[in-house]
């Protein structure tokens, strides 16, 4: 087992899998506890809700955005209410908090020095909450369900995000392998 995890492809591979899962899993687990029900903690959900405080900055990002367009927009931390266009409910899944995961799993297994790692993590997350709101923004002002469009945005924007991710991941991936590449030889 120790040689079969000497290789470093298997071993990225191993932690990449390994890292996914723990975030993922625990993301779920979390969402779970803060949410009343069953397990329902009162003091997480009140006190250390991430998710909650994600949700609310990200409402509060696009409404501040639609205000500035010169729409009249309010939430409640749930709903962001548009005059005239309707409302966004933003549940867990529309967080992102999916391809941050498989993001950040990918950026830490991957075997660069940590300094590179936290830079390429801090702006790629940032980035996907970024154009998380230019979603919110975009919905709010130019979707609407009356229209009888059978167009599900969560699914084409995953599926841009992680064509962007595997872009940008390829890109820091050969810049990373070429400036060690450097490094060796000097």
């Amino acid at each position: 087992m120790k040689q079969f995890l000497n290789n470093p492809v298997i071993r990225f591979v191993v932690l990449f899998v390994l890292l996914f899962t723990l975030f993922y899993c625990f993301n779920l687990a979390f969402f779970g506890i803060t949410s009343p029900g069953n397990n329902y903690s009162e003091f997480l959900a009140k006190h250390l809700n991430y998710i909650a405080a994600l949700r609310q900055l990200l409402l509060d990002c696009s409404g501040q955005i639609l205000n500035w367009l010169g729409y009249t927009a309010i939430d409640n931390n749930y709903e962001l209410l548009v005059a005239g266009r309707g409302k966004l409910v933003v549940v867990y899944s529309c967080l992102g908090l999916g391809l941050i995961s498989f993001f950040s799993a990918f950026v830490l297994a991957y075997p660069v020095r940590i300094k590179s790692k936290i830079i390429f993590l801090v702006s790629g997350v940032l980035t996907i909450e970024i154009l998380n709101v230019t979603r919110f923004v975009l919905l709010a002002v130019f979707w609407s369900k009356k229209t009888g469009q059978i167009v599900d945005h969560h699914t084409i924007f995953n599926i841009i995000l992680y064509i962007l991710i595997a872009l940008s991941l390829y890109i820091w991936v050969k810049r990373t392998d070429k400036q060690n590449a450097a490094n060796v030889k000097n």
